[in-house]
C-alpha cells in the first residue's frame, strides 16, 4: 500500500484513479463534496437503489469509476468509525476482486460528518496496508 497527502483537486485527478466518497443510504446527495460526485458523474443508479432501499450501511458500491462508501442512513445523520471500516473493507474487497490499485478520496468522513482525520486515516492504513492499492488523498 502506498499512501500520500497532496494539495490539489480532487476532480483533476488523472482518469486511471477511481475516486471515493461518503454518502448516506437514502443517496441524497444534497451537500458537501457529494454534490460535486452527484454533477459529475452519473450516480442516479443509487438513488434508484436507495428509493428501494437497496443501499446497505457499511458497503461500498462503485458506478463507473466511484466507489460510494455507505456510512449512515439518512443524510442527516453522522457516520461512525465502524460504519466507516465496514465501508472502506468492503472497497478494499471490490478492488482486489478487480484490480483496481489507485484511488483518489477527500478526506473522507471529516467535512460535514465531523469524524477526525488522524483517525479516519489510521483506518484506511490499516484496511488497505496488505495490497498493492495506492491511495491519495486532496485536499485543496
Amino acid at each position: 500500500m502506498e499512501f500520500e497527502e497532496i494539495k490539489k483537486d480532487l476532480f483533476t485527478m488523472p482518469g486511471e484513479y477511481y475516486l471515493a466518497h461518503c454518502i448516506s443510504a437514502d443517496a441524497k446527495m444534497g451537500a458537501g463534496i457529494a454534490v460535486q460526485f452527484r454533477k459529475r458523474f452519473k450516480l442516479s443508479l443509487l438513488q434508484d437503489m436507495a428509493s428501494k432501499n437497496e443501499l446497505i450501511v457499511g458497503k461500498c458500491y462503485k458506478v463507473d469509476r466511484v466507489f460510494n462508501l455507505i456510512t449512515k442512513t439518512k443524510y442527516w445523520q453522522k457516520p461512525t468509525y465502524e460504519t466507516l471500516t465496514l465501508s472502506l473493507s468492503s472497497m478494499k474487497e471490490i478492488c482486489l476482486q478487480e484490480s483496481i490499485n489507485q484511488i483518489a478520496m477527500p478526506e473522507i468522513g471529516c467535512g460535514l460528518d465531523k469524524l477526525q482525520w488522524g483517525r479516519v486515516k489510521e483506518i484506511i492504513t490499516n484496511e488497505f496496508i496488505n495490497t498493492s492499492v495506492k491511495i491519495t488523498v486532496c485536499r485543496l
